[in-house]
């Protein structure tokens, strides 16, 4: 029998990995923060509703490359915390199924205890690392993998490599997407190599941030899209990004791969499995 969802209430709370922190706001929705960072914020009455933009974005892209709103796609998020994107993605398509790794077992099952998340099959949660869980699926089983993963306010570096990379590659789905959700400081030094090591396993990639994160004027994320296929490149889907609450610019092209301009990150030996 399932056990019964209680109301979240603000407090600090022991989990796995850390210490999360849950708060209100005046809208009636929750911020989860986990060890410091911002990790997700839930709107109870309304699953589409995504405050953080780079998650907006993100949605954006797949609903460009996707605008079947039936299809019954076949989601990996890489990454978890209270599940506000895997929510919002199985609400937009109502036959999607979503599987969302999370790391830390006891943020998994209070995210399960205070949020009205979609059940299995639409979305399982499965505690273990990303790298590891991406190892072991079989080739073509996903048709959108989203990696939104984080140890504080950085993405593990096993998780940022070609091998890794190529990992998810072969997951994927003739056709499929990658999305990888990067953060960086001004110098944009790691997001460059990250969208470098991208591009080598990719045929198409395409960049969505802020037009001052891309001129190196503020820190923030760089949302990388990814196929072997199409990438998401429209008129509609650019109008979309510049008339959100926080304007965002698609860079796609000889332009994108050209933002690359770091080294190609491989592993070794500081880059075995860590904290997702």
């Amino acid at each position: 029998m399932a056990t019964a969802r209680s109301e979240p209430e603000p407090g600090s709370f022991e989990i796995s990995t850390g210490v999360a922190e849950l708060a209100s706001d005046r809208e009636g929705g929750w911020l989860l923060t986990v060890n410091g960072v911002q990790s997700s914020h839930i709107a109870p009455a309304r699953p589409d509703l995504l405050e953080f933009e780079y998650m907006r974005q993100a949605v954006a892209a797949v609903e460009d490359r996707y605008p079947d709103r039936s299809a019954g796609l076949r989601f990996l998020h890489l990454g978890a915390a209270a599940c506000a994107l895997p929510r919002a993605l199985a609400h937009t398509y109502p036959a999607s199924r979503h599987v969302a790794v999370e790391i830390d077992a006891e943020l998994a099952r209070l995210a399960r205890e205070w949020f009205d998340l979609p059940r299995a099959p639409r979305l399982r949660i499965r505690v273990g690392d990303a790298r590891e869980v991406v190892t072991g699926l079989r080739e073509q089983t996903r048709d959108v993998v989203i990696r939104d993963a984080f140890a504080e306010s950085l993405t593990p570096d096993h998780l940022k490599t070609a091998e890794f990379t190529q990992a998810v590659r072969r997951v994927l789905a003739p056709g499929g997407l990658y999305i990888a959700n990067c953060g960086d400081r001004r110098d944009l030094k790691s997001v460059r190599s990250e969208v470098a090591t991208v591009a080598e396993v990719f045929a198409n990639i395409t960049l969505i941030a802020d037009p001052s994160m891309f001129k190196g004027r503020r820190s923030g994320n760089v949302v990388v899209v990814a196929s072997d296929g199409p990438v998401p490149d429209s008129p509609e889907l650019e109008r979309r990004l510049r008339s959100d609450p926080e304007p965002a610019r698609l860079m796609t092209g000889d332009a994108a791969r050209a933002f690359g301009s770091g080294a190609v990150l491989r592993d070794g030996p500081a880059t075995r499995p860590g904290i997702v």
